[in-house]
């Protein structure tokens, strides 16, 4: 029988998550999860997908810090714990020890996740699972890092519109691509050419790391640098924030063709009209569909 998994578990509390992370992995951790310690039915806890731009935790956050073979109470337990908790400046004694059997850890997580329909015909599936209705239009993507796997109320959104509106023949860019869905999703509903960028590296990543699971990287090209972004492109997602939508309206401007169209995403309720009133001079936006308290707005280029 394989040996044991140790896992070492203690209270988040006022420490911070990247910290808690780096020390962690700094000792030989295998993997660090994050989990609700008041096991909450309420579904606002469950982290599914994070909003742009954030890391949410729960109220009250356990970690859970897996390494290799060691029974808890043998003297390497015990010295893993007095190391982590040296690096984190917290007492030994809030670190408990406990054996975990070994699983295959990297699918054990998918089993909850299922795939999504949006609109008629588009669905976003884990490659675990299969999609067998009738004429349907799958991205296949494991939840991993980087932001997008159609949980959240943003990325639906963006991909409801992309089934309503299928890009035929479109050049498009993903701005702020992040796990590459919604890239993917116009690749795989017909798009001609798709352009990716984000700022962060793990999502440029990400995205090409999908798009070639999903056979779709001869069609969409990643980039490093939005100045390498074409110019005179038919379509424009950004599933990004409000604040940097508002700064980028003239980017955007430039990337559009006259008469292209643009799909914004990421914003609230409360900071629908400032983002519509920033687009105004170069931009005929309205509200495609709201979620959650997250709208997206859609339009064309004057």
């Amino acid at each position: 029988m394989p040996s044991p998994f140790l896992e070492l578990v203690f209270d988040l509390g006022s420490l911070d998550a990247g910290a808690v992370e780096a020390a962690a992995f700094g000792c030989g951790a295998l993997a660090v999860t994050f989990v609700d310690a008041q096991d909450s039915p309420d579904c606002r806890h469950a982290v599914l997908e994070p909003a742009p731009g954030e890391m949410p935790l729960w109220p009250v956050t356990r970690v859970r810090c897996l390494f290799a073979d060691a029974a808890p109470g043998a003297p390497h337990s015990s010295a893993l714990a007095r190391q982590l908790a040296a690096s984190l400046l917290i007492e030994v004694d809030s670190i408990e020890a406990q054996a975990v059997a070994a699983r295959i850890w990297e699918r054990e997580w998918l089993k909850d996740f299922h795939p999504l329909r949006f609109g008629r015909r588009l669905w976003v599936s884990p490659h675990h699972e299969r999609v067998g209705a009738p004429g349907a239009v799958v991205v296949w993507l494991d939840p991993g890092l980087a932001f997008g796997t159609g949980t959240h109320a943003s990325t639906a959104l963006c991909l409801s519109w992309l089934d309503a509106h299928p890009p035929l023949g479109a050049r498009a860019i993903d701005y702020g691509c992040g796990s590459g869905v919604l890239g993917i999703a116009a690749a795989r509903l017909g798009a001609a050419a798709v352009h990716a960028f984000d700022t962060d590296p793990q999502a440029l990543i990400a995205t090409h790391e999908n798009a070639c699971a999903n056979e779709m990287h001869p069609w969409l090209q990643v980039h490093t640098s939005a100045a390498t972004l074409p110019a005179g492109s038919d379509l424009l997602l950004a599933n990004i924030l409000a604040q940097p939508l508002c700064a980028l309206m003239p980017a955007f401007a430039a990337l559009v063709r006259p008469g292209g169209q643009v799909v914004l995403a990421g914003l609230m309720l409360r900071e629908e009209a400032e983002v519509t009133a920033a687009y105004a001079a170069c931009f005929d936006v309205a509200r495609f569909a709201e979620r959650d308290g997250w709208v997206c707005l859609a339009g064309r280029r004057r």
